[in-house]
């Protein structure tokens, strides 16, 4: 079982409107979980013949993540927010920077609004 194909390729935006020290982690996470968030991989089951949680080992996520600041990503705490499967991520330097409003309140450093982008890939292990 060495070998794995591609089954989908889904993509996503996450916005953290409050950018705080320019961290683009919370960016991060909600693209990938927009990325996934409506997508039914049925074919896991019915393709894969993935039909029991132990077989989901044979699932994997790759997680290509492009953002503005790219060292300040949380991989760990991102890689969360896929549920299954053996996971990997690689972080680009992509993404977008928009002027937005700072709010001390909220514990604004900035006025930036933080746009990041998630490729999620999921192969299955023949």
């Amino acid at each position: 079982m060495s070998k794995a194909k591609r089954l989908i390729v889904e993509i996503g935006a996450g916005v953290d409107q409050h950018g705080h020290n320019n961290d683009c982690t919370n960016a991060a996470i909600k693209a990938i979980k927009n990325a996934i968030s409506n997508n039914c991989l049925c074919g896991l089951s019915e393709i894969c013949n993935l039909r029991e949680p132990k077989d989901l080992t044979r699932m994997m996520v790759h997680v290509k993540i492009g953002a503005p600041y790219p060292e300040t990503i949380d991989k760990k705490k991102v890689l969360k927010a896929i549920p299954f499967g053996e996971k990997s991520i690689e972080v680009v330097k992509g993404g977008l920077l928009t002027e937005g409003i700072m709010i001390k309140e909220l514990g604004d450093t900035s006025n930036q609004i933080i746009i990041c982008n998630a490729a999620v890939t999921v192969s299955v292990k023949l």
